[in-house]
């Protein structure tokens, strides 16, 4: 059993900043993915960043160059920087843990989610 604990979120004005964090604790796996999704109201929810164990990252094309994903020294914390913030990346975020066996998902584990706004 893993648990995540999101935090951070909050309201922020049109070319601010804001520091997601999510803390995993549990019986973590040392392989494997950490992410984040996000879902608008009336919007499907769609991946944000993703960080592998392995140093693997990937992102949204809506968020690169603004949005940077990092992981702590244990790898068992991830981070999401949010820099340059839009009023169209306002919606709860998400933290995502999957656990990798044989290069493969075994387990999946989601955070409760933060609501981040964007507004003038």
């Amino acid at each position: 059993q893993v648990q995540l604990v999101e935090s951070g979120g909050g309201l922020v004005q049109p070319g601010g900043s804001l520091r997601l964090s999510c803390a995993a604790s549990g019986s973590i796996s040392s392989f494997n993915v950490m992410g984040w999704y996000r879902q608008a109201p009336g919007k499907q929810r769609e991946l944000v960043a993703v960080s592998s164990s392995g140093g693997g990252t990937n992102y949204a094309d809506s968020v690169k160059g603004r949005f940077s994903i990092s992981r702590d020294n244990a790898k068992t914390t991830v981070y999401l920087q949010m820099n340059s913030l839009k009023p169209e990346d306002t919606a709860v975020y998400y933290c995502d843990f999957k656990k990798i066996r044989a290069s493969l998902v075994s387990e999946e584990y989601w955070g409760q989610g933060t609501q981040v706004t964007v507004s003038s």
